[in-house]
């Protein structure tokens, strides 16, 4: 298993949502922005963590998906999201 954040800059956001599309633990947000919540992906049986700091979303995650937050952040279209690996 591979471990990894996934960061969301809410500010540059523009709710286009192309990060949904790609990735379901990507969803719409109250304020009509995106945000990432491990429950909303019905097949997603991990353990994600989120946090959010100052207008970012910080995720951890530790499973095999992190291809699918890479396609999530690579379809962003104001470059909002960033995925790294990280030492568990």
């Amino acid at each position: 298993m591979t471990a990894y954040e996934v960061t969301l800059n809410k500010e540059p956001c523009d709710g286009i949502f192309a990060c949904l599309t790609r990735d379901p633990r990507f969803v719409e947000d109250d304020d009509g922005l995106a945000t990432i919540d491990p429950d909303g992906d019905p097949i997603y049986d991990g353990d994600g963590e989120v946090r959010e700091e100052n207008g970012t979303v910080i995720a951890s995650f530790d499973d095999e998906r992190i291809e699918e937050a890479r396609q999530a952040a690579a379809a962003c279209p104001v470059n909002a999201i960033t995925v790294e690996e990280v030492d568990q």
